[in-house]
């Protein structure tokens, strides 16, 4: 072990010591995660409105304070927007992280403190990088750059507000404690760069120069970002440019449509991937085995989980259901619907993913969806709100109708970018198939900041691709696969291609 990889381990000996004991049993971090939240939510405006003060236990806490999704917590966040002070925590919250999804907003504001990025994003990769380098203690991270390719932070005063709200990739590189510059790129100029093509350039040309030994982020940016440097070195692959190159830290999206991508750029057989689960609300959970595909829930990252199992989720909504699951009683393989509560003042918050438990002690999930139908295979957070009023729009505009449609990824390869495949069954077509595709792209955009992003600022999706279906396809479809009558439904949106390409070679033998 090197003596810089020995004097971090040192430094971060408590995070491995609480790691190893949350592995055996986490539910002590879990109540006092619970207690310090309580403490911090009884003077808050949500704190007095739900009487957090009276509460003195677990069963109290889920008894009082109902299930929120996001529109239900929303007043409290545009109060804090407009500057109003201890609404959802007892701190001043100076930032909000911008992501989409929601059923009445483009956007929603998940707010973020000093606390939130201290005690939870940055111990969660604090605790990442200790795990790693104890796993690999001949590991080079430390003698050379990691990489982010960050967001844009933003200022926007027709929401009325002077908080900085943005990409929360932005907020992680704006706020990076001064001894982590040091082992960071790009510096915070560059880093902010808001025209993602000219900072693809500008990251790509100084990159090239440096010593690169990891990376972080969503696999379809950073594989730009990797084509770009690929294309001004001339090199035959990435491995030859950074022969210490050894980790990629991946996030957001599937990483699986990628990884024969990135094993190409990439062919040394030092790299390394693992996979985290940080989100905009919080840094939950990161793979501590590369050859266990589980990720481990951090119960001491001053986050409070509940799990509703997922065949009560509609009773939990109705608040007929109130006694979630904790970590100390979930089960193996079953599926769960993950509940939050923060320092940032997100309270019994339903952030929308479905989890299951592939290990207990320590304790392992696997992401397995959205409460929603959604598609995320580039970070665009496709919501099915989102496509059926953009949808319908288009349909109003060009005196097109629709019987049925999905919707699937086409994944990013070598010669284009990715985009979305609508299969469509008209019953009447569109005037003009070009404008009907035009107007669906910008409805979706003009009702999805995320996927307005990936369209607009990133490039890392193309316009919608329109496959006009011939009239029984999905009927045929439905047939073959004994889903005919009852409640069975068209899959409207999925993430892989596994329904399109089914359909599609239905549709040649019509």
């Amino acid at each position: 072990m090197s003596l810089i990889n020995t004097a971090y381990k040192l430094y971060n000996k408590k995070l491995l010591t609480e790691l190893d004991f949350a592995s055996r049993d986490p539910f002590p971090f879990q109540e006092a995660t619970f207690r310090y939240l309580m403490e911090h939510a009884s003077n808050t405006v949500f704190g007095k409105d739900h009487k957090i003060s009276g509460i003195k236990s677990i069963d109290a806490f889920q008894q009082r304070i109902p299930l929120h999704s996001y529109n239900q917590i929303e007043p409290y966040i545009r109060r804090s927007l407009k500057g109003e002070e201890n609404v959802l925590w007892d701190k001043p919250v100076q930032w909000f992280a911008l992501s989409s999804g929601t059923s009445s907003a483009k956007s929603k504001f998940i707010p973020m403190n000093r606390e939130n990025l201290q005690f939870c994003h940055y111990k969660g990769m604090l605790t990442i990088l200790s795990s790693y380098v104890r796993t690999f203690p001949k590991s080079k991270l430390f003698l050379g750059k990691s990489l982010t390719l960050g967001g844009n932070r933003h200022i926007d005063k027709s929401i009325d507000t002077s908080c900085c709200y943005g990409d929360l990739s932005a907020f992680l590189l704006i706020n990076t404690p001064l001894i982590a510059r040091m082992f960071t790129t790009p510096n915070k100029k560059i880093g902010l760069i808001p025209d993602f093509e000219y900072k693809i350039e500008q990251v790509s040309k100084l990159i090239a120069r440096q010593n690169v030994v990891s990376f972080s982020g969503v696999p379809s940016w950073n594989l730009i970002l990797m084509r770009k440097v690929l294309e001004i070195t001339g090199k035959n692959n990435l491995s030859e440019l950074w022969p210490n190159m050894e980790l990629f830290m991946h996030g957001g999206v599937s990483f699986e449509p990628y990884r024969v991508h990135y094993k190409t750029l990439f062919p040394s057989p030092n790299m390394h991937y693992l996979e985290t689960y940080n989100a905009s609300e919080g840094f939950f959970a990161f793979q501590t085995d590369l050859n266990d595909p589980g990720l481990q829930l951090l119960p001491n990252v001053s986050v409070f989980y509940e799990f509703i199992p997922l065949d009560k989720l509609e009773a939990a909504q109705n608040g007929s259901y109130t006694r979630f699951l904790t970590m100390d009683n979930v089960e193996k393989d079953k599926p769960y619907a993950m509940v939050i509560s923060t320092n940032s003042g997100l309270w019994r918050y339903l952030i929308g993913d479905t989890v299951r438990f592939t290990d207990l002690y320590p304790h392992k999930i696997r992401i397995t969806g959205r409460t929603r139908l959604f598609i995320n295979t580039f970070g665009e957070e496709l919501m099915i709100e989102n496509a059926e009023r953009a949808l319908a729009h288009a349909c109003d505009v060009t005196g097109a109708s629709v019987h049925e449609y999905t919707v699937a990824p086409v994944f990013m390869d070598t010669q284009q970018k990715g985009t979305h495949q609508w299969l469509i069954e008209f019953e009447a077509l569109p005037t003009d198939m070009e404008t009907f595709t035009r107007i669906l792209d910008r409805a979706l955009m003009d009702q999805n900041s995320d996927y307005e992003a990936k369209r607009l600022d990133t490039g890392t999706m193309d316009m919608p691709q329109i496959t006009s279906m011939k009239t029984g396809s999905f009927y045929r479809w439905m047939a073959l696969n004994d889903k005919l009558g009852g409640q069975n439904k068209v899959p409207r949106l999925w993430s892989t291609r596994q329904y399109a390409e089914a359909l599609l070679k239905i549709n040649e033998g019509l």
